[in-house]
């Protein structure tokens, strides 16, 4: 003969399962889209020789990412048809090999043939002139144009159900409404959720009046 079994006590068997699930279940963090701005990224030798022996980088503002930060250093950069950018800001902390990244307007006014690469991607890109206050850096290479990417952190990477170096699609609600294709995962331990656009992405698809983003597997 089966046991009867009282309503309280068929909630709390629903109710645990369904905890259960929900624990078990990848969760999501909250997306941020960012414009990535032109920047500079520097050696701590690249540093001393533009801003002066023993300089380190000055914190002016904190990025989304925990430990990066725009510094309140800037360097002129300049291209191969001595046509210039006057202020380029330089984003810390330092790294083993300097580079720079651009968007593909800037590349057509310097004149630079930047390839699309990841950060860090720098084997074959044309380099430029660095110019601070107290000297020059003159770069074989290091200057691409950056190619769109989200960082996440494993949990995140586990809900999309991708890994590093897949491809996803970034749709973008707005005026102009956009989807961008091709979007590099980069998942990494620590890493919150933020997909980078460069200024001319950005721009296109009106980012900054966006009521909605979404992030997709492809």
């Amino acid at each position: 003969m089966a046991t009867a079994i009282d309503r309280n006590t068929v909630e709390r068997i629903v109710r645990e399962i369904v905890l259960k699930q929900i624990n078990a279940a990848p969760s999501r963090s909250e997306l941020v889209v960012s414009i990535s701005a032109r920047h500079v990224h520097l050696t701590d030798e690249h540093v001393e020789t533009l801003f002066g022996k023993g300089h380190t980088l000055t914190v002016m503002k904190d990025l989304y990412q925990d430990g990066y930060y725009a510094a309140e250093e800037a360097v002129m950069l300049v291209g191969p048809r001595r046509r210039m950018l006057p202020a380029v800001r330089i984003l810390g902390p330092t790294r083993p090999q300097s580079q720079v990244e651009l968007a593909f307007t800037d590349c057509i006014s310097l004149g630079i043939p930047a390839p699309v690469r990841l950060s860090g991607d720098l084997d074959n890109t044309p380099g430029c002139v660095l110019v601070g206050p107290k000297g020059v850096v003159d770069l074989d290479c290091g200057v691409i144009r950056a190619e769109r990417h989200v960082h996440m952190s494993p949990a995140d990477a586990e809900y999309y159900g991708v890994k590093k170096g897949d491809r996803m699609n970034l749709r973008v609600n707005s005026p102009c409404p956009t989807v961008f294709e091709g979007v590099i995962a980069r998942p990494d331990e620590g890493i919150k959720l933020e997909a980078h656009l460069d200024t001319d992405e950005g721009n296109a698809a009106d980012l900054d009046h966006a009521d909605k983003v979404e992030l997709f597997k492809a």
